[in-house]
């Protein structure tokens, strides 16, 4: 079992970081006070992006993309997720479920996409549908060629800068569960390609987070918009097959994620606590910080390797979902204790906005919500566990 990566892998990494550390980290503390990514700037991390050959990467070569594999990407992106979200995502890495586009699409949709022309956002929770995504209420009705969506969404991600939207809504009846079961009626999910200037939608920003400034939420209202049939993307009902194919490795990408910014967390309590002096020596020399940063570094490792193994698994196309969940959970909730631990380690320090320290414990707060809550991820790990015994 070959644990170490390439030589291709190395020089990716070292391309990334390079990259994260030239372009991005700079105008980390202008997007914290303004809370905003200038488009210029956007336009700017684009162009440069795909000189670097970074933009797209995860969509396939004979589309235009980079071509990396999972092990790569993932490599990728646990680099990217040193900095700030805002930041990073305009180096943009396509929605995998554009994948599900057919041909027509693909030139409306997935290829501009991936050139840089077009970008796309994700449209799924609502105000009481979040972890609960079957209970959707917007609604996708079908009238001869089109389907008129009428409903609400919010914590829609991006929506202010994306020219598009992957929705998801409920269309048609409802499926009558067999008799004699206990099994509630299954909603039948549709998904859509839906263009922000379609009549009908209206798309505003969301109250201000106190994490990832400068990645906007937002909320989007549909009053009888109406889509064309050609804009569904599958297959009509068939929704959360849709989703299920391309989407369950979104939670790797954010462990990953969570990887790279746990690291930077580590790096920077190592070199405070290095140089911090008290009581006559570097608060390093003391074994209540010491300790801290040895089970910091543990806790990194442990991340580490299980995302890259999860991504391997990807590859050998053997991942489950529980596989997906374990990777989120460990990482994010490791994320979140060193952070903290990093703020301890600084002491009042830790909290004073120029040390950046608090950005990181800010932004970790969020990644135990979304793409799955915590909560979600251990009743799927733990459904893994118990129906092989259910009868």
């Amino acid at each position: 079992m070959d644990f170490g990566l390439t030589e291709e892998q190395h020089m990716l990494v070292d391309t990334v970081r390079a990259f994260v550390d030239a372009e991005l980290v700079p105008y980390e503390n202008e997007v914290e006070k303004t809370d905003e990514v200038r488009p210029e700037l956007i336009q700017q991390i684009h162009a440069r992006a795909q000189k670097t050959g970074l933009y797209a990467a995860n969509m396939p070569e004979d589309l235009g993309g980079g071509g990396l594999d999972h092990v790569a990407f993932t490599l990728m992106e646990r680099e990217l997720g040193r900095t700030s979200f805002a930041l990073q995502y305009a180096v943009h890495r396509p929605s995998n479920i554009l994948r599900a586009c057919n041909a027509e699409q693909k030139e409306r949709y997935l290829l501009p996409t991936i050139r840089g022309e077009r970008i796309e956002c994700l449209g799924i929770t609502e105000p009481n549908a979040g972890s609960d995504v079957k209970s959707m209420q917007t609604r996708a009705v079908q009238e001869g060629d089109d389907f008129v969506i009428t409903g609400t969404k919010h914590f829609i991600s991006y929506a202010d800068v994306a020219d598009y939207i992957i929705l998801f809504a409920a269309s048609g009846a409802e499926e009558t569960p067999p008799k004699g079961t206990s099994r509630g009626s299954k909603k039948l999910i549709t998904s859509f390609l839906v263009d922000k200037d379609t009549p009908g939608l209206t798309v505003t920003k969301g109250s201000r987070s106190v994490s990832h400034r400068g990645y906007h939420h937002c909320e989007l209202a549909f009053d009888q918009a109406r889509v064309n049939k050609r804009q569904v993307l599958g297959e009509v009902h068939k929704g959360f097959d849709v989703a299920n194919t391309w989407l369950g490795a979104t939670r790797l990408t954010v462990a990953a994620q969570c990887v790279g910014r746990a690291q930077r967390a580590l790096d920077m309590a190592t070199q405070w606590a290095a140089t911090r002096k008290q009581f006559g020596q570097t608060i390093g020399k003391f074994q209540g910080t010491s300790f801290k940063l040895a089970d910091m570094a543990t806790e990194i490792e442990c991340a580490n390797l299980i995302v890259l193994q999860t991504a391997w698994k990807t590859e050998q196309g053997t991942a489950q979902d529980q596989d997906y969940a374990m990777a989120k959970l460990f990482a994010t909730e490791m994320l979140a204790k060193v952070t903290d631990q990093t703020v301890q380690i600084f002491g009042g320090m830790g909290l004073m906005e120029e040390t950046g320290v608090e950005r990181l414990w800010r932004d970790a707060r969020v990644e135990r919500i979304w793409d799955g809550t915590s909560e979600i991820q251990r009743h799927i790990i733990s459904r893994a566990l118990l129906r092989p015994l259910e009868s």
